[in-house]
């Protein structure tokens, strides 16, 4: 097997307007393919990060409601890797977003922080090996 990088994720949310405002306006991630599938009442976003990784946004009636607390098995967040953590933080904060207090990564003393999506599932900035000069 020859995995070369992680192609998408997909995230079913609650309120697809309202999902698709904040992974396109607060976040910045660029729409590549949006399109509503009638025969599944369902819509489907294909957003774009800069590295050109994908975050699938789906719709379905119905959905029920994702566990956090406690934890469920399957997938925990997603991570989000940025070149300056205080100013992602600060731009978060200024949309009006929550934002964890700074961890660091004890392996890597890399600085970390987590978020949410509109539907609370967990987001995590972690910030690059190096700044800019």
């Amino acid at each position: 097997m020859n995995l070369s990088r992680l192609h998408h994720a997909a995230i079913i949310c609650s309120d697809y307007q309202r999902s698709k405002r904040f992974y396109v306006d607060v976040l910045g991630l660029i729409i590549v393919l949006e399109e509503f599938r009638a025969e599944r009442d369902s819509h489907k976003l294909n957003l774009a990060l800069p590295d050109g990784a994908q975050i699938e946004l789906f719709s379905f009636p119905s959905a029920p409601a994702r566990p956090s607390y406690p934890e469920a098995c399957g997938l925990r967040h997603l991570a989000f890797e940025v070149v300056d953590l205080d100013v992602a933080v600060t731009s978060l904060r200024g949309k009006g977003i929550a934002v964890e207090p700074f961890r660091v990564d004890a392996a890597t003393g890399r600085r970390f922080t987590f978020f949410a999506d509109p539907d609370g599932l967990p987001l995590e900035l972690y910030e690059a090996d190096t700044k800019p000069p």
